[in-house]
């Protein structure tokens, strides 16, 4: 499936730019704040499972760490929002890299890797909820600094423009990606592995790479989480929520594709928030949802949302063309 141009990409995000031009309401730009946030980290997930085929069931260690460097850095060492911010995307790429170090180096796939995946992030919640520079149990609050230059804003319209922003450099990464030789060889890897290897691809390396950008990624999502609640504990840093909207939105929306992610996110939250209107707050009933929603997508659109929209515009052209022809015969 041919992936969209720049110009698509330049195209979406200026119509999601002019959102806050046309409503100042809080509400809408609060729930598409957060689903741009779902789909920031679904992006990174998808560079690692969508394209690369390894299934991860653990980002949440990547979202949390950038959330807590970010927040440690300036509750506890006093450093400016906007670099805390930067140094928290470069330590969730670390644990990334240091994470598929020693699992694609000890030959882990499959089932193997997702679980080992997950056990890290758990460990790391552990060590979250009892370390003093973390706050323990209690958590890190972030001073109330209504100030651009400390990363935070007297409206929500700035913070949807950032997280947007940030969508869009993914957008364009994943593009490129899909472009090089390096795209080429990500897909190779999730096709057949023993194939590419057999052909001269260094597997370990093309998948520690890519494990690496999917947690820069996927760590930009937690440091603007932290910059927007102004609060992280070891729950939210790296709790499995995180780990289930980061897959939970490319498989819904259509992995392996430059905009599943962000469809995804759009169709999930918007599932989610009719679900509150609906029966209230109920415990997993969300859960419930997400749940049914995915089986049916994997049963009628197995290629998400994206593939299905490919699969119908196809049909539609050929429709056209078959008309076309019976017109002019």
């Amino acid at each position: 499936m041919r992936g969209p141009s720049l110009a698509h990409i330049v195209l979406v995000i200026a119509v999601l730019a002019a959102v806050p031009l046309l409503t100042a309401s809080n509400v809408v730009l609060n729930f598409l704040t957060v689903a741009l946030l779902i789909a920031l980290v679904g992006q990174g997930w998808n560079v690692l499972g969508g394209y690369g085929g390894q299934y991860s069931f653990g980002h949440a260690a990547f979202f949390g760490t950038g959330a807590y460097v970010t927040a440690i850095l300036q509750v506890r060492y006093g450093v400016n929002a906007w670099i805390a911010f930067v140094l928290g995307i470069a330590g969730g790429a670390l644990v990334g890299a240091a994470i598929g170090a020693l699992t694609f180096r000890s030959g882990l796939k499959g089932s193997y890797f997702a679980l080992v995946t997950l056990a890290f992030a758990e460990v790391l919640r552990i060590l979250a909820s009892v370390a003093p520079i973390t706050g323990a149990g209690v958590g890190i609050l972030l001073t109330l600094d209504l100030r651009p230059q400390a990363f935070q804003f007297q409206s929500r319209a700035p913070f949807y423009w950032i997280v947007l922003a940030l969508l869009a450099v993914s957008l364009v990464i994943v593009r490129l990606i899909e472009q090089s030789r390096f795209g080429a060889w990500l897909v190779a890897v999730r096709e057949n592995e023993d194939a590419a290897q057999a052909v001269g691809v260094d597997t370990a390396r093309v998948k520690l790479a890519a494990m690496t950008i999917s947690a820069a990624i996927t760590a930009a999502g937690g440091g603007f989480y932290v910059q927007y609640f102004l609060f992280v504990d070891s729950g939210i840093a790296y709790g499995p929520w995180i780990s289930v909207e980061a897959l939970l939105a490319p498989i819904v929306g259509g992995i392996g594709t430059v905009f599943g992610p962000l469809l995804g996110a759009l169709v999930v939250r918007t599932l989610g928030e009719l679900t509150k209107l609906i029966a209230g707050d109920a415990p997993g009933l969300d859960l419930v949802i997400y749940g049914g929603v995915l089986v049916l997508i994997v049963a009628f659109a197995p290629h998400g949302i994206a593939g299905l929209l490919a699969d119908l515009r196809v049909r539609f052209a050929r429709l056209r063309s078959s008309v076309l022809e019976r017109a002019h015969g």
